[in-house]
């Protein structure tokens, strides 16, 4: 997903450029990170700077964040060796530093440079960094160092072991790593000490998966309430949804309204919603006077006498339906009318379910 909080178009000569240099690969990783970046930031989405490069959208976040992170070192003043190793190119190992802070950063670059880490052990040093950082009583004999971070880990994990490979097998790595000699007697005396320590598991993940398109809603921008003129209705923003989540950016004068992801909703190209009553739809004279949200399609305005229609009648929007061409302005097709959910009792649906006696 690449959200882009504000886009400041870049000029084309400019983005040709660019493009140019990463289809030719030129300069290192880190530049190639900081030019993604900035066609991104003017306006081009991942998937276009991968038709015109071959550098897939994954890819480009992952340089785009490790140059970031690459940066902090420069201005947290690491040395021209840690600086020349990550140039490598090692863009995978300091992606994973990027859940640390600046000085965090620093200290587990350089751990990596001088254990000769992989990403997923890059991945385990910055977990057992934030965790050791997080750590309100820490055990005697380690030190601050990342290092011993690691070695924390490890001790902590081998402690909790039955299996006495699994733990041979963390106390190896934990001495791997360990820079004090408390941290080492620490873990050495695992060697004798066979006691296992329960380790308490964190919970599990409130993991949760749509299934179902309608389960998705989409937000559909609100032109106004009640009357509203025809210019106000075309006024009104064209919303750019971004998958997977649909996510839209959101301006503050703006008012939306999340309408269920049905097959007619999925269809509409250019929807905005007109918030009014059941009074002002015509043929309607059956339905209880209820507010209702009518959806139009901007971008629907070729005439069929299957649909109704937004027109404009005096500057004024009106919903209608012709046997024929209307003489009035298209403002677009409604493509669905929402009436307010009915549930008797909504306290109902937040309590556990019980049955009397």
């Amino acid at each position: 997903m690449q959200f882009t909080p504000s886009a400041t178009p870049l000029p084309e000569d400019e983005a040709q450029d660019l493009l140019h240099k990463l289809r030719r690969k030129e300069a290192t990783w880190i530049e190639w990170g900081r030019w993604c970046q900035t066609l991104q930031k003017g306006g081009y989405r991942a998937s276009q700077i991968f038709e015109d490069t071959g550098i897939e959208g994954s890819y480009q976040n992952l340089m785009i964040v490790a140059a970031q992170v690459y940066d902090t070192l420069v201005q947290q003043g690491a040395s021209e060796a840690v600086l020349d190793y990550y140039r490598g190119p090692r863009s995978d190992v300091l992606y994973e530093f990027r859940v640390l802070n600046h000085q965090e950063r620093v200290a587990a670059a350089q751990l990596g440079m001088d254990k000769r880490i992989d990403v997923d052990a890059a991945h385990e040093v910055a977990r057992a960094i934030k965790t050791w950082s997080r750590t309100r009583n820490r055990p005697e004999g380690f030190s601050n160092h990342p290092g011993d971070a690691v070695a924390y880990q490890c001790w902590r994990t081998a402690r909790a072991k039955k299996d006495l490979q699994d733990r041979s097998r963390l106390i190896a790595k934990g001495l791997k790593f360990a820079e004090s000699d408390g941290a080492r007697t620490q873990i050495e005396q695992l060697l004798s000490d066979f006691t296992v320590v329960p380790m308490q598991r964190a919970p599990l993940l409130p993991l949760y998966r749509l299934e179902q398109e309608e389960e998705l809603p989409r937000l559909v921008p609100v032109v106004g309430e009640g009357a509203i003129a025809a210019t106000q209705l075309q006024a009104t923003p064209t919303v750019q949804e971004i998958e997977p989540f649909r996510l839209v950016q959101a301006s503050q004068d703006q008012a939306y309204v999340p309408i269920p992801g049905w097959q007619v909703m999925l269809k509409a190209q250019d929807p905005v919603a007109w918030l009014c009553s059941t009074e002002d739809l015509p043929n309607a004279n059956n339905l209880a006077r209820e507010a209702v949200v009518v959806v139009i399609d901007r971008a629907q305005t070729t005439w069929d006498a299957q649909s109704y229609w937004a027109i404009a009648q005096d500057d004024r929007v009106e919903i209608a339906w012709t046997p024929e061409q209307p003489e009035q302005t298209l403002l677009g097709q409604v493509t669905l009318i929402l009436r307010p959910k009915r549930i008797l009792d909504e306290g109902n649906l937040t309590e556990p379910w019980q049955m009397d006696d």
